[in-house]
Order: C-alpha cells, then structure tokens, then sequence
C-alpha cells in the first residue's frame, strides 16, 4: 500500500511561511500576480518548476489502443500489470490461479478515504493511470512512439488501485481540473502526477502547473516519488 501524507492547513502553512520561510518563498508569479511556491531540492513542488508549460493539443486521433491493447506484461513476470498492481495495493489478497487475484480489500481508497472489497467480476474497483491516457495524449504522447506509450501505460508509477465511480468522475482530467475528494491523499496524488510527467516528458499547460503548485504548496517538504 501507499503512504499517504495529510497536507498541512492552509492557516498553519501561513504562519510558517511568515515566521520561518519554510515553504522556500519564490519569485515566480501566478496568473493572480501572487509568489508562486517553490520548494526544497528532491521535493515534488520544486520538481513542478522542470517540467514544460505549454497549450493542451487537439484530441485527434486519441484512442485507448494508442497506448497497447489492454494490459500487458512489461516486466515479464508472468502476469498482466493489472494484476500486479491488484496485488500491491490490496489487502488479504486471494487468488484465482498464479497471477488473477479472486479477493482482497482496498483498506484505504485513496480517491475517497472507504474500505472497498475486491472480487472479481463484479468489482468496485478501478485500476487507474494517475496521468489519463488521453491527457498524455494531448500533451506530448502524440509524438512518441507505440512502446513508450506502452510503457507509459503499465508503469506502476503511474498506476493505482482506487474506487471505480471516483475514477469516472476524474475521466481524463488533469490537476486543474480534478483532484481526489478525499483531501488527505491530495498532495501525494499531485506530487506522483508529477513523478509521471517528468520521467516521460509529458507537459503542464498552465492552468495545471497553478493547481499542482497550490496543493504542492501545502505540503512543501512532499517528496518525489522514484520510479
């Protein structure tokens, strides 16, 4: 299972800038004309600041195919990513054979805080790309070619196990435009989308760098996931 980091409160977050600068300050301006947060070294937030800024492209010629048929297995351990990623994120896993997980309990969803139960063929459950594939898509995943996309697609960087009517809700959206409801899981979310995008070079529009250096903000010492 993941760690989960609870950001800290806006008012507290506040009183530290001004009594100790522990969010690191910065020069750089939001669309509002105010500082933007920067952070540490080896932090998510400063890791914010390398990634491109550009304009979303067309969605033309989008489809899930684009990225692989299905799951696959890229690390050639037998099983599907799919499956692998069942087993690493749920709780007194049961199996089905070698590789297809029959049970287990998701104890923490990160995208609304429940206990959801897995069984398979009639689950609740969602592995999601914490990047949307179509939001790669239009920001840069156009011009690679099929295996990086393939491997953008099963990179457990980029996958999680979560509730499936909170994933429909998220579709394809970025940063800006969709975060988890459950607010705890909101820094650790941002801070793997960008893990995500900078090892695959996927872009930011603006409007995305600004919602990632707001919830980053919070939580300014959040560090970058490795993978």
């Amino acid at each position: 299972m993941r760690t989960y980091r609870i950001a800290l409160p806006a008012t507290a977050l506040a009183a530290c800038l001004v009594l100790t600068g522990c969010g690191g300050g910065g020069a750089e301006k939001g669309p509002s004309g105010a500082p933007r947060p920067t952070g540490a070294a080896g932090s998510a937030l400063a890791a914010v600041d390398s990634l491109t800024v550009k304009g979303r492209a067309p969605k033309t010629g989008y489809s899930r195919d684009q990225f692989g048929k299905g799951w696959t297995d890229t690390d050639h351990n037998g099983c599907q990513t799919r499956e692998d990623i069942l087993k690493r994120d749920l709780k007194d896993v049961k199996y089905k054979d070698k590789c297809d997980v029959a049970s287990g309990t998701l104890v923490h969803d990160p995208y609304t805080g429940e206990s959801i139960q897995f069984q398979r063929g009639a689950s609740k459950i969602d592995i999601d790309h914490v990047v949307a594939l179509s939001d790669a898509w239009q920001k840069g995943a156009q011009q690679w070619d099929k295996d990086k996309r393939t491997r953008f697609a099963n990179d457990p960087l980029n996958l999680i196990a979560v509730d499936a009517s909170a994933n429909r809700r998220k579709s394809d959206g970025d940063a800006a435009t969709w975060l988890p409801p459950y607010t705890a899981y909101r820094c650790t979310y941002v801070a793997d989308q960008v893990a995500v995008k900078k090892k695959y070079g996927v872009w930011l529009t603006d409007a995305e760098k600004t919602a990632m250096k707001t919830v980053l903000g919070t939580c300014p010492t959040q560090q970058l996931p490795a993978g």
